[in-house]
């Protein structure tokens, strides 16, 4: 599989600006700029690269579970993850999931396992180098 992504920058670092647009189509131009990316605390104005892998994380984690769930015999009704990414001093230096799982037939114990088995073996998480943090929690 390959998949590509189209990133455009004009102008500086800090007064420039560019978009990004998904092969997929999933997203076409969307904006990014310094500001976007280091002054939005609230993620109103566009996206940011930091954004786009937290949201790969949270995605690529919830599949890799769901895998992990059904191969040992279980269901899940929904996974619901939160993905927070912590950029300090130019450097990504955690993601913390947050699960929130519905999932029937199953206990604590075997969910913690089973999450902790697709936050490691995640093909995100496996490209990630800073802590993944895992707060799973069973509905």
């Amino acid at each position: 599989m390959k998949r590509k992504i189209n990133a455009i920058w004009n102008g500086d670092g800090s007064t420039g600006s560019g978009y990004l647009t998904a092969q997929s189509g999933a997203f076409n131009k969307m904006p990014y700029t310094f500001k976007t990316r280091f002054e939005n605390d609230e993620g109103l104005l566009g996206t940011n690269p930091e954004e786009l892998i937290a949201a790969a994380h949270a995605g690529c984690f919830n599949m890799k579970l769901s895998f992990v769930l059904n191969e040992a015999g279980f269901n899940p009704e929904e996974l619901n993850t939160d993905a927070t990414l912590i950029f300090e001093d130019g450097k990504i230096i955690s993601i913390e999931l947050d699960l929130k799982a519905k999932i029937p037939n199953i206990s604590q114990d075997k969910f913690n396992e089973l999450a902790e088995d697709a936050k490691l073996n995640c093909p995100v998480s496996g490209v990630l180098n800073c802590d993944i943090i895992l707060s799973p929690t069973l509905l």
